[in-house]
């Protein structure tokens, strides 16, 4: 929730922060606000699944980077490098562009539940020690580059001689960036690996994450081919882009993981509710007032007592119409239930009424066995 109220904040400050540097719109900033927010629905299912904290953090990570590119464009090429924390600006713009390449391989690699063997947990911390040592070299480089010479941004708020490091940081930095397609390699090995043991639904999740990770590195190696041809290479990121979170989305919703469809159904059920309650009210105090002219005490009162009266029917109402839509287990279960309430009253034989109970149990809620005890009569 903190990373997500802290996605919102910086959205805030996109927006002015885009205007200054005349360049108020970036489709980044809305993968950022979706990624965070599937985050924070997972992390509310699941507390400890590291998938939503990693999709939350990655939506912070990519409009604070799109913040600080924004800022540093508005600073040396509007306001002539006068504003403040204009440095650090640019030095996140130009150098934290790694991270955001970085983490969708761990959501990857975790992908759905958030948990590893104990003999990829080591694979996992050799990715993150890799990680945080290319990020830490490329902000010393940069940092130290800064400050030796004068600063020339570009549009986007890079620099714009942004060489690589030299040296034995050079060097360093070569090995972990030729060290992370091997890791990443590994990561889709897992999950092949999990996908030919799987079965049903995890099988056909696991489906979506491939077809998603696919066509993220075709859409971004599209991207960096037609880096001449401005369309092609803008649709070709966008797909890249957008590809896998999309897929992670449809996984999620389409086959239920999480349990998500429960959150929605009940999300959207009383946001229905609540403008339906809030017309009614609103209507009904016009009226009173406007066309019959009743006091407006009066008016407010009887509106009250109005909507009182009809938020039970029509909550159950409205539960019923969103069940049927976005939460279909819930909704075959009941009609399931109610199904097997029918036949019992006119059911007579004890063994038809057992096997139809273990049915409507079965259709309900698939337990892994059922078992009926049948008190003997005395």
């Amino acid at each position: 929730m903190a990373l997500f109220v802290l996605v919102l904040v910086l959205v805030g400050l996109f927006v002015p922060i885009g205007v200054a540097a005349r360049k108020p719109f970036d489709g980044l900033v809305l993968l950022g606000v979706l990624a965070a927010a599937l985050g924070w629905l997972i992390t509310r299912r699941q507390p400890g699944n590291r998938i939503g904290l990693l999709l939350a953090g990655f939506g912070a990570l990519l409009v604070f980077y799109e913040d600080a590119a924004r800022y540093a464009a508005a600073d040396y090429h509007v306001h002539g490098g006068t504003l403040p924390l204009g440095f650090p600006a640019v030095l996140i713009a130009s150098e934290l562009w790694s991270a955001l390449f970085l983490m969708p391989p761990l959501i990857i690699l975790l992908f759905p539940d958030g948990r590893l063997p104990p003999r990829w947990r080591m694979v996992a911390r050799a990715y993150l020690a890799v990680c945080a040592l290319i990020i830490a070299i490329l902000l010393a480089g940069g940092a130290q580059q800064m400050s030796g010479s004068r600063i020339v941004v570009q549009g986007n708020g890079q620099l714009v001689n942004n060489p690589f490091p030299g040296g034995a940081l050079g060097f360093v930095l070569l090995i972990g960036f030729l060290a992370v397609p091997v890791l990443w390699v590994l990561f889709v090995v897992r999950q092949v690996l999990s996908w030919r043991r799987a079965s049903g639904e995890r099988r056909a999740q696991l489906k979506w994450l491939m077809a998603g990770s696919v066509a993220t590195v075709i859409g971004l190696a599209g991207g960096f081919l037609f880096q001449s041809l401005t369309v092609l290479d803008d649709i070709c990121l966008g797909a890249g882009v957008f590809s896998l979170p999309v897929c992670i989305i449809f996984a999620i919703l389409k086959y239920r993981l999480y349990d998500i469809d429960r959150l929605i159904s009940r999300t959207l059920s009383y946001t229905l509710i609540t403008g339906l309650l809030v017309g009614v009210y609103a209507g009904l105090v016009l009226l009173a007032t406007e066309v019959f002219r009743f006091h407006s005490t009066a008016a407010v009162a009887t509106s009250t007592l109005a909507v009182a009266a009809l938020f039970n029917p029509l909550r159950r109402w409205v539960q019923h119409v969103v069940d049927r839509r976005f939460n279909r287990a819930r909704y075959d279960a009941e009609a399931t239930v109610a199904m097997f309430a029918t036949r019992l009253k006119d059911a007579v034989d004890l063994d038809s009424v057992r096997d139809d109970l273990a049915s409507a149990v079965h259709k309900a809620l698939e337990p892994a066995h059922i078992s009926v005890w049948i008190t003997p009569p005395h």
